[in-house]
């Protein structure tokens, strides 16, 4: 019997001047102000993206119209070291319950300062024929570590 080997995940790191305590809070309750407007599942233009301080809470986008789509929902919620969220949004970026892969953002404290915010997409397998398309996606230009990019400008924009 052969044991089949999953895939590896994308991995992405960026290194923010804020404290841990303020990397955290930037990624989670300023969300908001630093997940592109162009990136949406939604039916109508997006307006802002809401991750909800829990266990069980909802990770989704709010429309310019008031409609809501969920994203995924928060796994584990450890402030100030680490989160995970489940995914859920297909190859075609479609919401679908059915479907789980896992973000874990971990929220390392430096030594000289600042925080090294280390992000893993996992479970990508769970995404069958969109797989490849999806990891694509990720690892390009414009994927989690362009978005990274963003979050560390909004986490750095309050540091002295």
């Amino acid at each position: 019997m052969s044991k089949t080997i999953a895939p590896a995940p994308v991995r992405r790191a960026v290194t923010v001047k804020a404290p841990q305590a303020r990397a955290f809070e930037a990624f989670t309750a300023d969300m908001g102000r630093w997940w592109p407007k162009q990136y949406s599942v939604g039916s109508a233009p997006h307006k802002t993206a809401t991750l909800e301080a829990r266990v069980g809470g909802r990770w989704y986008e709010t429309g310019e119209d008031g409609s809501e789509c969920l994203w995924g929902e928060v796994l584990a919620w450890e402030p100030p070291s680490r989160m995970v969220l489940a995914w859920r949004i297909s190859a075609d970026w479609k919401y679908d319950p059915a479907i789980h892969t896992e973000v874990e953002v971990r929220f390392i404290p430096l030594t000289q300062g600042g925080t090294r915010v280390e992000l893993e997409h996992r479970l990508l397998e769970n995404l069958g024929v969109g797989e490849e398309a999806s990891r694509t996606s990720f690892e390009s230009d414009h994927g989690w570590g362009w978005l990274l990019d963003g979050y560390a400008a909004v986490a750095d924009a309050t540091v002295a």
